[in-house]
């Protein structure tokens, strides 16, 4: 099967192939096979990409997409009001039923804001079927997803049957994989952290880490234990050393700005990081805090490190939001970018909304003034999943009720209002 993608202007984000004004991008069997100005190919169904931008679809590598149902509510809360509303609160309530329509819903609306890959940072710890219902959910969205199984996350409770149980049902390369979850030395204690990487390494599973504060890494780095498949997710607390031996490792940074801004944790280390050697990537985080789009991330991320000290360019957030979240996801030979060989993982943006243009620097303006609305069509393995600004073949109106239900149902059963009068107490220091 072939599908060209004629008259766009491409941002391809691979140097070798570069920024085409006017490109064709030819996909055969959900794999690009050909990016040129000028494509021929009578035999493929033509998708018309005038007056849009082609880009790589967006990588986030870290959100928790079972909290979809209460978005918003947190907009105002801080990291301690977070942690006890939704893992203090609402997360004991959560049904398996629950958990699918939130993480469906929630890969959903990464999708219809152009998010082809996505790790979804599970910890709602529960029971076996609540894993199974996050993953089956995010086999009925048509994405690349990655499930981070953050297995008895808050206790040091062993974790390696159930992280045994899920990896036999996502073996292979299929759009649904798996990655772990660590809890860190501070949860579990070192030698447990030990003892889930190479679990991880036997299984062949990258690991994702949250940390605040410094000394974690020093801690694992000093036990051997950095790895180039782990990503640190935020880490505003620690020194540039750290990020050093990051950097020496080959490990990884995600950065979701909105929320460390907003919950107290520091400013973002962008700037940072790509001092200390490392490519920092992006990523969401949680919806009831933020929004839940790149575009908002990388315009907040950009905002913040050009103020500090003027640094970067509107194309390294691009980056770090395609290429370089790929990379960390261990799936840089298969996305990131619109390049022969790879997985056909693109968007089409519009060119003609009057929010954009005229486009003259398509690179600067994604990132300056781009929003979920420009996003037209997406595909993910060649295969459409949006076009004409509609999810494809999903009954939307079904999955609102559901989880419109479903967030009703938990905030009754733990006893908290929905009409924005709620304020978590955290307990007294």
């Amino acid at each position: 099967m072939k599908t060209l993608l004629t008259g766009g202007t491409v941002v391809s984000m691979d140097p070798s192939v570069g920024d085409l004004e006017r490109g064709d991008v030819l996909i055969e069997d959900g794999v690009i096979a050909e990016v040129a100005e000028r494509v021929e190919a009578p035999d493929a169904e033509v998708i018309d990409a005038t007056d849009r931008i082609v880009m790589p679809g967006f990588v986030d590598n870290h959100r928790h997409t079972w909290q979809t149902a209460f978005r918003g509510i947190g907009a105002d809360w801080t990291f301690p009001e977070w942690a006890v509303a939704m893992h203090g609160t609402v997360k004991p309530h959560y049904q398996p039923e629950d958990v699918y329509a939130g993480t469906l819903l929630g890969r959903l609306e990464a999708l219809h804001s152009g998010v082809t890959t996505m790790l979804d940072w599970y910890h709602v710890a529960q029971t076996p079927e609540h894993e199974d219902a996050a993953v089956a959910a995010l086999r009925d969205a048509p994405g690349r997803s990655i499930y981070c199984l953050g297995a008895g996350w808050g206790t040091p409770d062993p974790v390696d049957a159930d992280i045994r149980r899920v990896r036999s049902g996502l073996s292979g390369d299929g759009l649904v994989t798996m990655a772990l979850g660590l809890r860190g030395p501070a949860a579990t204690g070192m030698d447990t952290v030990a003892r889930e990487l190479k679990l991880a390494a036997e299984l062949d599973l990258r690991t994702s880490l949250h940390i605040e504060a410094g000394g974690t890494i020093t801690e694992l780095h000093q036990h051997g234990l950095l790895r180039d498949t782990t990503t640190f997710v935020h880490a505003n607390g620690i020194g540039d050393e750290e990020l050093r031996m990051l950097a020496g490792a080959g490990g990884w940074l995600s950065i979701s700005p909105d929320v460390e801004l907003k919950m107290g944790f520091g400013s973002p280390m962008t700037g940072r990081a790509l001092a200390a050697g490392l490519r920092p990537t992006l990523s969401i985080d949680d919806v009831p805090s933020v929004g839940g789009d790149m575009f908002s991330t990388m315009r907040t991320a950009f905002a913040v490190q050009r103020g500090l000290d003027g640094g970067l360019r509107s194309r390294d957030l691009l980056e770090f939001a395609t290429v370089d979240a790929a990379a960390s996801c261990g799936l840089g030979d298969r996305t990131g970018s619109i390049t022969p060989g790879k997985d056909a993982d693109i968007v089409l943006l519009r060119a003609d909304d009057l929010t954009v243009f005229p486009v003259t620097d398509p690179a600067a303006t994604i990132v300056s003034a781009g929003h979920p609305g420009l996003v037209d069509t997406v595909l993910v393995a060649g295969r459409l999943v949006k076009r004409d600004g509609a999810l494809v073949d999903v009954d939307l109106a079904a999955l609102r009720t559901r989880l419109v239900a479903s967030r009703d149902r938990i905030a009754a059963a733990a006893g908290i209002p929905l009409d924005g009068t709620w304020r978590p107490q955290p307990a007294a220091e």
